[in-house]
């Protein structure tokens, strides 16, 4: 096998019987065994459970059935996501040890696509930092440099992706949870629409969706196609799609409004290869034919609070939790979730809903397409996010420059994925991020690809051992 072997070719690999699932799940559990000590991404295995999971893929393709379209690829799934049989620790130390007793949907459909579960991957306690660090399993780094965070709070999934033990980790995204780990460690990564895919129950109250890490658009463009079905079990869902997305890598968007945006709403510094990073994109989109303009960030500063009220209200979900061995920063948020009452809540939702209305609707009528750089800075040290969130009473400086351009877009819900664009002479990568029109994953994928050939990113790979 390929070190950094990339979705969609091991896939196809082994539906064609080239490659059998028990030896690809063999050589993931060796890259584990020799690149997590260093790394701290996998937290925890059932190489047994694993190791049947794949003899029963292989097995239905010797027969001659279809296990489906991941058949036999091996997965992580994060740690703040449920999966039947896994302990569910959300990172934290208050955590029940037992397992779960059902898949989350996404879950399920990695299953059904015929996925080999093989662990699950740090995060910080129950995600809300954009790193991934607790007390219970310690600080995940960056393959690029270990000094550094691989984001978060996906970044478990990042590091373990970008490291070449897997080629695919489930991820999800709160306010930038898969694209800032895309951007720390040069993977490519896509937030769908709100209600493109299908929970049990949306994460901070629909803000927050699944999706996962991976090399490629058209990766990203094949995971959208295995977790993104229509289920009629839940509330809303998605208007499904004209194609397969995995056609639409490859497809002509056209010549698109496009708006370059590189001064955050908030007032931050830009570091400079984050501003090179997204000017660099926009130069290649006019030469892809598309008219690109500057524009200012979109963010709605007034929805800021009610968005945070939204997340700290979220911390009710953790029922099963002794709160007396979660880590400071959440017994903080958990105390302001509290003292939000029912009709302030409901009022904070109704503010985020006409406000993003008004959002989306300056996004239609001046552009097709938004560029802004993932984060407006580079990947901050490891492990001095968590110390400063806990040091910190209000939002914490780093955080806010980590989700300066991401939060907004889980806000009105729009598909937004960052690609790995550019390198920063200190050789880490820089994301970039495409925002597309509501339920406008076929654009992003298009224009993804479009940019993939023009500023080809294949040959970058962290060095590992």
């Amino acid at each position: 096998m390929e070190p950094f072997w990339s979705l969609a070719p091991l896939a196809a690999s082994l539906r064609r019987k080239e490659l059998q699932p028990s030896e690809v799940l063999e050589e993931t559990l060796a890259r584990m065994d020799r690149l997590n000590p260093a790394l701290g991404a996998v937290v925890w295995r059932d190489d047994d459970a694993a190791r049947a999971a794949a003899r029963a893929v292989e097995e239905r393709l010797r027969a001659g059935e279809d296990p489906g379209p991941l058949a036999g690829v091996p997965l992580l799934v994060k740690d703040l996501t449920k999966a039947a049989g896994q302990p569910a620790t959300y990172g934290s130390a208050g955590a029940p040890e037992g397992p779960a007793e059902e898949d989350e949907l996404v879950v399920a459909a990695f299953r059904r696509a015929g996925a080999v579960l093989c662990g699950r991957t740090n995060t910080p306690e129950l995600g809300p930092l954009p790193v991934t660090e607790n007390r219970r399993y310690g600080v995940t780094r960056n393959p690029w440099d270990p000094s550094r965070t691989p984001g978060g709070s996906s970044g478990g999934s990042a590091a373990a992706v970008a490291a070449g033990m897997v080629a695919v980790a489930h991820a999800n995204d709160g306010g930038g949870s898969i694209r800032i780990p895309a951007s720390c460690c040069g993977l490519v990564g896509l937030k769908p629409s709100r209600s493109r895919v299908p929970s049990v129950t949306p994460g901070w109250l629909g803000c927050s969706v699944e999706g996962a890490l991976v090399h490629t658009v058209e990766d990203a463009a094949l995971v959208l196609d295995v977790i993104s079905a229509p289920d009629p079990t839940v509330w809303e869902w998605a208007p499904p799609p004209p194609r397969p997305f995995v056609e639409e890598p490859g497809q002509d968007p056209g010549s698109l409004r496009v708006g370059l945006v590189t001064s955050s709403a908030l007032g931050l510094p830009l570091a400079p290869a984050c501003r090179e990073a997204a000017e660099r994109a926009a130069r290649a989109l006019e030469e892809l034919g598309h008219r690109v303009e500057e524009v200012a960030d979109p963010l709605d500063l007034s929805l800021v609070e009610p968005f945070l009220q939204v997340v700290n209200a979220a911390y009710g979900d953790y029922e099963d939790l002794d709160w007396s061995r979660v880590e400071p920063h959440n017994q903080r948020g958990l105390a302001a979730g509290r003292a939000v009452d029912s009709v302030t809540l409901v009022s904070s939702l109704r503010q985020l809903r006409r406000g993003t209305r008004g959002m989306v609707r300056r996004f239609l009528e001046q552009v097709d397409l938004l560029v802004t750089p993932t984060m407006t800075i580079e990947p901050p040290e490891a492990g001095a996010v968590l110390a400063e969130a806990e040091a910190s009473e209000g939002p914490a400086p780093t955080v806010l420059a980590m989700v300066a351009f991401t939060v907004p877009w889980n806000l009105t819900g729009q598909p937004a994925m960052s690609l790995p664009l550019h390198q920063a002479p200190s050789g880490l990568p820089v994301g970039v991020q495409l925002v597309g029109p509501p339920f406008g994953e076929a654009r992003l994928l298009q224009v993804a690809a479009q940019l993939e050939g023009a500023l080809p990113w294949g040959d970058r790979h962290p060095r590992v051992p």
